[in-house]
């Protein structure tokens, strides 16, 4: 036997954040350390961060990166422990994203990445350069000064493996994984055992399956030990990285860290026999025919060994079962966990939020009280660092600290039901029952009389007055009544943010929280410059319908009983005047419902349709309910607003990236913002596809009469004269 301790991690990183991020490496390797492992793999770009962005730029970002390495090696922390480490170098003129490998105090090789992630979220050729060359290493000349603390002058540096006396390693980094052929299939054929990829993956709801079978699918057919490494947290935008550190033997997980959390270092660790992997290679006929005519992979030995032979006090990892969570779970910790990150970074006292009743601003609420319940319980369990922020946050006095999630809420976050004429009294009660579950410190306040205000000076100026449309008015008229209500809750919010805690002789300043969701952002259902103009969103990429789902689920598993009732309500703005005979409702006003703006959506951004596209897609997907002119006339509605609404996108609040659709313009969706509204090119051609197959409809209907007839006898007059074949029979 062959037995082999290795320790993979999350760390909750900060983009150029360079004192911490080395701090927890230090913490992360000294734990694998005490575990008995003798491989750390840490996560990608980790002394860094990986969301550093424009900064990778900077030669003091390479610099810093390199100083704060030359900090860990030289000291004991790598002796007896190969360690993969994370950061930005530059080698001549390009930089390279790469990982670092370590043993003793000394760098055995650098590995640049070969394939960038560049695409979604991912913007990696902004940044780095692929390293191309896969046949030979070169020598990388060491920082001076780096050189000197290490007594190194120059290291190997490219595509190759780590070769030691009893196994082989090697790096192989986030995006390489999902290529089309990734490198593990020719460095297991060069005999490599071990893979380490360093991975800097963020959240997506339903995306997790995709990642760990991808890991399953690398070793179930070629063996090998599969070790991951992530980010979780956020490290300063609106990516929350959702950690999931995990071990996989021949196909087997036999380790897995949380998906979320508020630790800030979580090492996974899991002990294995490598003769397991030569084992599954040699009874593989294929494997072995391909292994004989490999292509030679470039290798640096390292005389030292890794493993240990039988021994019974060495205990085997087992396989488990993989941990999912429901989406709905995922709603509720992943938003949770990035709000506490980013509280507790940004300097902030707490959050507010316009809390209307409805379903959008309760789910935010919702995740707010999640957010409270995690820490209570993290705290409870003994993390000292997340005492410590929720002590300085809180404000908690004389050795105080949270003990009960409501009166943690009490503390650090506000609500507001902005009510006015046109609010009903069941908002505002749900609005008030949700806070007193939540524990939020709730205020409700009616701004008739600041509107009230606007409209007379409005009047003064012009000498008229608008009207709602019930009450006869234009819809010019109508919109601009209802979008003053909407900024004037905006500019209240942060008047009310900024100054509440003032009042209460609190320290700092709150947050304002928006609540538009994904589908109110393409569909451009928003006022620009309302309250979904806030400081963040954690709801801004999640769908309608995935919130109306996690409200009933939040109502039972973080026990606020009110969102069941919220979820059931009809969804409304409340911006129109409520009448015997007329309720404002948010499908009627948009004219489509929340179903079929995530249909839209998805087949925009997922299946890349444009109207053409899109409209031949959903005659076969609605075919069976709706006629082609039917469905061109809702594909056409669709792409109408969506490009008139397109420049609120330029401004939306930064939001939690949850969703594979999401509208985000800053940098998921990139796209123009000012249209031709009429797309008379591509309307044209939907309008020719109708009249194509109306054409077909009639005459194949003409057919199938006429073969009626024929079969009938006199009882094709019938059928013929009714226009429907069905009516002969």
């Amino acid at each position: 036997m062959r037995l082999l301790k290795v320790a993979t991690c999350n760390l909750n990183q900060w983009a150029m954040d360079f004192d911490s991020n080395t701090q927890r490496i230090k913490d992360s390797i000294a734990i694998a350390k005490q575990s008995g492992a003798v491989i750390r793999l840490g996560p990608e770009l980790e002394l860094t961060g990986y969301g550093c962005e424009d900064h990778f730029l900077e030669l003091d970002t390479v610099t810093h990166a390199w100083e704060c390495l030359k900090d860990i090696l030289v000291g004991d922390l790598t002796d007896g422990i190969v360690c993969s480490i994370g950061m930005p170098i530059i080698k001549d003129s390009e930089r390279y994203n790469c990982q670092v490998l370590c043993l003793n105090r000394k760098i055995l090789m650098i590995r640049p990445k070969m394939w960038l992630a560049n695409d979604g979220n991912y913007r990696e050729l902004r940044w780095f350069t692929a390293w191309k060359p896969r046949d030979h290493l070169v020598h990388f000349q060491l920082p001076g000064e780096i050189a000197e603390a290490l007594g190194q002058t120059s290291v190997p540096f490219g595509y190759g493996f780590l070769k030691f006396k009893d196994t082989a390693i090697s790096a192989e980094v986030c995006e390489e994984l999902f290529t089309p052929t990734p490198p593990h299939s020719e460095l297991a054929l060069n005999g490599v055992e071990v893979f380490m990829n360093a991975s800097g993956s963020h959240h997506q709801l339903r995306k997790l399956d995709v990642r760990l079978r991808a890991f399953i699918d690398a070793t179930h057919t070629r063996g090998g030990v599969y070790m991951y490494s992530n980010h979780q947290g956020c490290d300063g935008g609106r990516l929350y990285y959702d950690g999931c550190a995990c071990v996989v033997v021949n196909g087997d997980l036999i380790a897995q860290g949380s998906q979320f959390s508020l630790k800030d270092v979580e090492v996974v660790v899991a002990q294995m026999d490598l003769d397991m992997v030569a084992s599954l290679r040699g009874s593989v006929s294929s494997f072995q025919e391909q292994a004989s005519c490999k292509t030679k992979v470039p290798s640096v030995e390292v005389p030292y060994s890794l493993c240990v032979p039988f021994n019974l006090k060495h205990r085997l990892s087992i396989p488990l079962k993989i941990k999912y969570h429901s989406p709905e779970e995922e709603i509720a910790f992943g938003p949770g966990c990035w709000l506490w990150d980013y509280l507790r970074r940004s300097g902030a006292s707490g959050f507010l939020l316009p809390l209307s009743g409805g379903a959008d601003s309760s789910s935010v609420a919702a995740i707010v009280g999640c957010m409270c319940q995690l820490v209570v319980k993290e705290i409870a369990n003994g993390d000292e660092q997340v005492k410590a922020d929720a002590i300085r946050i809180g404000n908690y006095k004389d050795g105080q600290y949270p003990t009960d999630s409501r009166e943690f809420a009490k503390r650090i976050f506000y609500t507001v039901f902005m009510g006015s004429e046109n609010s009903s009294d069941m908002t505002r009660s749900r609005a008030k029952v949700l806070a007193d579950e939540i524990g939020s410190w709730h205020l409700d306040l009616s701004i008739d009389g600041v509107v009230s205000a606007f409209l007379s000076l409005f009047q003064t100026l012009t000498g008229k007055r608008p009207r709602y449309k019930v009450d006869g008015g234009s819809n010019v008229e109508n919109l601009s009544l209802q979008n003053i209500q909407a900024r004037i809750r905006m500019v209240l919010a942060f008047m009310l943010a900024s100054l509440l805690p003032w009042v209460h002789n609190k320290p700092g300043f709150y947050l304002v929280l928006g609540s538009s969701n994904v589908d109110e952002g393409l569909r451009g259902y928003l006022t620009k410059y309302d309250c979904s103009a806030a400081d963040i969103n954690p709801i801004g990429s999640i769908s309608k319908q995935d919130l109306r789902t996690f409200l009933r689920w939040a109502a039972i598993h973080l026990g606020y009983s009110s969102l069941a009732e919220i979820e059931a309500a009809p969804p409304t703005a409340e911006l129109e005047p409520i009448r015997s005979n007329y309720t404002q409702l948010d499908e009627v006003d948009m004219g489509m419902t929340y179903e079929e703006l995530s249909v839209y959506g998805r087949l925009r951004k997922i299946f890349r349709c444009g109207p053409v596209s899109m409209f031949q897609n959903l005659c076969y997907r609605w075919g069976g309910r709706l006629t082609p002119s039917q469905v061109a006339e809702k594909v056409k509605h669709f792409f109408k607003y969506y490009s008139i609404n397109r420049h609120k996108m330029t401004v939306l609040t930064p939001s939690y990236h949850a969703e594979s659709y999401s509208p985000e313009d800053n940098r998921f969706d990139l796209r123009q913002f000012l249209y031709n509204v009429r797309w008379p090119y591509q309307f044209r051609k939907i309008d020719e596809l109708v009249s194509e197959l109306d054409v077909k409809d009639i005459v194949q209907e003409g057919d199938h009469v006429a073969a009626v007839s024929e079969g009938v006898g006199g009882m094709g007059v019938a059928a013929a004269g009714s226009g429907n074949p069905k009516v002969g029979f």
